[in-house]
């Protein structure tokens, strides 16, 4: 079974390296993305369009083993004033119920995330359609390299 982290210290302990993959884990969709190695860069995957959960679990189990992944890091959606949301409840679950993976998980905070990562797009210029496409691997990405940044500055 997973241990489920919430103080990047403590998961920092338990992993050395390896690639990681990070999820925004949404009601329709699950957005995901990889970091290398080395923990330097994040890059969006691709996206889970949301159905029966058995059938979501065995996509991820898929994505994970095609990558030789060590690490989870999965959004943790929190209020603007950093209390747990109804929605912190539905990823804390989610983590869970993947903690079968025998790998370790990140709850990371994903406050901004979304918004972060739709600015970006309107910046570049993205149309709505394709930000709608992109917005959650985005997100994932977003949220990975977060936890990355953070990993590289705990001893």
């Amino acid at each position: 079974m997973s241990i489920i982290y919430d103080n990047i210290a403590d998961f920092k302990q338990h992993i050395d390296s390896g690639i990681m993959l990070g999820l925004d884990v949404g009601s329709k969709t699950i957005g995901t993305a990889f970091c290398d190695n080395r923990w330097s860069i994040a890059s969006p995957h691709m996206l889970i369009k949301r159905s029966k959960f058995t059938k979501d679990k065995i996509m991820l189990q898929n994505i994970i083993q095609n990558r030789d992944t060590r690490a989870l890091v999965i959004g943790l959606p929190l209020n603007l004033d950093g209390s747990e949301s109804p929605r912190s409840q539905s990823s804390r679950a989610f983590a869970k119920n993947i903690s079968d993976f025998d790998l370790p998980i990140l709850l990371w905070d994903e406050r901004w995330s979304t918004l972060a990562v739709e600015r970006a797009m309107i910046d570049a210029d993205v149309s709505r359609s394709k930000r709608a496409e992109r917005i959650d691997n985005g997100a994932a990405a977003y949220i990975l390299q977060g936890a990355i940044d953070a990993l590289s500055n705990v001893d």
